[in-house]
């Protein structure tokens, strides 16, 4: 494909910044790994037909291969064309088109769209180069400075996140990002999580708009959120700032936990597998006396010995030494006291912690 048909990665990424769209004609399993954030998929051939073009491939060499593509793609070029001018007038600039490697799906819907009259680009190295960016970027570490919000189970961090980004705060939602709210029972009720190919996609997404000499503000977590790692430096970068700690009472902490953990009793047989599994830490008498709360529907009760017995013991250690606490409650004044809180942590230096 002549050059200015192609695009490179660089200028790729700028002008999807503007809003031109990315097209990603990998197979429905492919897309569903990991692509661009962002970016549609336009699927040149299905699963299986990919499957089967690889096998010919292998069995009968590239040019039978490609004949079978070419039969099983031309068929569907009109429909893969409006596909892609539906999305297209929604947004603006070129349409930028990729596959794994920058290879014949991709530079074949290229040229279709040209000959239909829609500015298209195919992408340098496609998709591949694409994970090689996302891996180099979490390598070297270039982001800002991480500030964390810390505390036990039920404080309500995320959404104290939530409202201070709605005031204007920088922030990083890791547990978003990660579909998955972080302890025993943070799958529930939620779609599953993306692919860890995914998830750090969009965490590098995220962590590029803040620069070296920028913050954010983050909930800590562990080095997992549920089946997903962070990857190292991110970790370590959240363990560098000064904690800022919240305090609540218990019965705030319920209520929080109530609160997000909508319609639950239509979640009440999912919630039984990791009640049980807390035997060997909590007991038979203990569980057997929560899976009770739990038929009987008393929600309050059985969060609170959740708290008091499994998740305050587990948790209490993660206190860090390095700490500014706040009591969230009641929470306009609690929030005001937080924001003066990460106004002390942006004062001081990092390395004069």
């Amino acid at each position: 494909m002549s050059e200015e048909l192609t695009i490179d990665l660089e200028r790729a990424l700028v002008l999807r910044d503007r809003g031109a769209l990315l097209v990603d004609v990998r197979t429905p399993a492919e897309f569903a790994e990991a692509t661009i954030p962002g970016a549609i998929n336009v699927p040149i051939f299905s699963d299986a037909e990919r499957a089967e073009v690889g096998t010919l491939y292998k069995q009968q060499g590239k040019q039978i291969a490609r004949r079978l593509g070419i039969r099983l793609v031309a068929p569907k070029i009109p429909g893969l064309i409006e596909q892609v001018e539906t999305a297209w007038r929604q947004g603006s600039g070129p349409v930028i088109v990729f596959c794994w490697r920058g290879g014949m799906r991709s530079k074949a819907l290229t040229a279709f769209l040209n000959l239909a009259g829609i500015p298209a680009r195919q992408l340098q190295g496609g998709h591949k180069g694409f994970r090689s960016l996302v891996c180099d970027f979490f390598e070297r570490g270039e982001w800002g400075r991480l500030l964390v919000l810390r505390g036990m189970t039920g404080v309500g961090k995320t959404r104290l996140l939530k409202r201070l980004a709605g005031e204007g705060y920088p922030v990083v939602d890791l547990e978003g990002l990660a579909g998955h709210r972080g302890s025993a029972f943070g799958a529930l009720g939620l779609p599953p999580q993306p692919s860890q190919k995914g998830f750090e996609a969009a965490l590098w997404d995220e962590l590029r708009q803040i620069p070296p000499g920028s913050h954010a503000l983050a909930e800590g977590e562990s080095r997992h959120i549920g089946r997903l790692q962070l990857p190292p430096k991110v970790y370590a970068a959240l363990q560098q700032e000064r904690s800022l700690w919240i305090n609540a009472s218990l019965d705030y902490r319920t209520r929080v936990i109530l609160e997000d953990y909508p319609a639950l009793d239509e979640l009440r047989e999912s919630f039984v597998p990791p009640i049980t599994a807390l035997k060997p830490r909590l007991g038979s008498e203990a569980v057997g006396r929560m899976l009770t709360l739990l038929e009987q529907g008393n929600w309050a009760e059985l969060v609170r010995q959740l708290m008091v017995l499994y998740y305050d013991p587990l948790y209490d250690h993660t206190r860090p030494d390095r700490r500014i606490e706040i009591d969230i409650e009641p929470e306009d004044q609690g929030i005001e006291k937080l924001k003066a809180a990460i106004a002390e942590v942006l004062a001081t230096a990092v390395d004069a912690q």
